[in-house]
Formats: C-alpha cells, structure tokens, sequence
C-alpha cells in the first residue's frame, strides 16, 4: 500500500495550510491509526500529531498544540492535518505514517507517505 502526503507549500507566517494523506488501498486508513511527522533539514523526525483508529483519541507535539488539529475520514480513506498560525521553525517535510498503535516513536509505524515541503515565511 502506498500513502500519498500533498497540501504542502509556502506560506507566510500566521497563515494556514491542510495537508492530506489518501492510502492507494481501499478502506486502507480506517484500519489504521495515523500520525504526521516532520523533519527539518539537519534535524531528526519529529512526531507531530497521531489519531486512533476510531477518531476519538488525538495527542500532539507539544510545539502544535493548539494550532494543528488532525482529523481522518474513513469514507474517503484520507487523514488530514489541519496547521494554522504556522511559524516559520515549522517549516520542514511532512509525512504521514500508519500504524496499528498510537505512538509518538517512529518505528512504531509501519507504512510512511512520501513526504510534502511546507515552508514558512517570516
């Protein structure tokens, strides 16, 4: 299965971006709880948001907290994160993960989307 990031780009400071993760497998997303990660250049991944299964249970990192908000749809097999008052040091690649646990540890995922440039401008 593949996961596909996109909703990247460039925006200035204080502005908003959602960025979309659709599975290539059918139903693929319901099955799975999600989380987005970002990595900066010279930086290590680091986690972002994750979501249960369900919808029900959401947790973050502590620099979103308060300005992202993921969310999945099950019906459209697609898991969003929404970033608003975005600041320049979240400028970074993006990607969404799928894995059978809530977790903020990377390898607690197993499938990972390609990644999407969102770069904040001051």
């Amino acid at each position: 299965v593949q996961l596909q990031a996109s909703g990247g780009g460039l925006v200035q400071a204080g502005g908003s971006l959602r960025l979309s993760c659709a599975a290539s497998e059918r139903t693929f997303i319901s099955k799975y709880v999600m989380g987005w990660f970002r990595q900066a250049p010279g930086k290590e991944r680091e986690f972002v948001a994750t979501i249960s299964i369900g919808g029900l249970n959401t947790y973050y990192g502590d620099s979103v907290k308060g300005r992202f908000t993921i969310s999945r749809d099950s019906a459209k097999n697609t898991a969003y994160l929404q970033m608003n008052s975005l600041k320049p040091e979240d400028t970074a690649v993006y990607y969404c993960a799928a894995g059978p646990v809530l977790s903020e540890i990377r390898s607690r995922y197993d499938y990972w989307g390609q990644g999407t440039q969102v770069t904040v401008s001051s």
